[in-house]
């Protein structure tokens, strides 16, 4: 119950705004630097904001975190727990079998269905988990944000 208590208070400060400002009291905020980073061109092998791959700006977007996630996709869909897709929260790890060969691209849960991460055909962008391509590839959702981390990563005290 606690658990989807604070969900609940997450994504009603993420939307209540409408626009991307409900974590302005957070340092660097969540939402502020996923909307500085859309457009940062792919670069395969890149976790920098000159440039990213899906699973290096996983680890970007992470790294206030203390988080000790794989550099690839494949071995981030190992860590953490299994979220099922109609449970996801802000922050969740979302897996896709891009390459027909497996989990091959990695993306965060950002709410309202969408999810942040590197194309390597447009750079950082929000794509909808329903858009035919990513609904068709879906593979898993893992959380990796303990409680105290995720109210860190919304803006609410834990």
């Amino acid at each position: 119950m606690k658990k989807l208590v604070i969900s609940l208070l997450g994504f009603a400060i993420i939307f209540s705004s409408g626009a991307m400002t409900a974590f302005a009291n957070e340092q660097p905020s969540f939402q502020g630097e996923v909307k500085q980073l859309v457009g940062t061109p792919y670069k395969w092998g890149g976790s920098t904001p000159q440039g990213f791959d899906c699973s290096g700006f996983v680890l970007y977007i992470f790294r206030n975190f203390d988080l000790n996630l794989p550099r690839t996709s494949e071995g981030q869909a190992k860590v953490g727990e299994h979220v099922d897709k109609d449970d996801l929260r802000v922050g969740d790890l979302v897996f896709f079998n891009t390459s027909g060969k497996g989990i091959s691209h990695a993306g965060v849960y950002i709410g309202d269905g969408q999810f942040v991460h590197a194309s390597s055909s447009k750079g950082v962008r929000i794509s909808k988990l329903t858009e035919s391509y990513y609904q068709t590839r879906y593979v898993t959702a893992r959380r990796v944000l303990d409680q105290e981390s995720y109210a860190k990563l919304v803006g609410v005290a834990s």
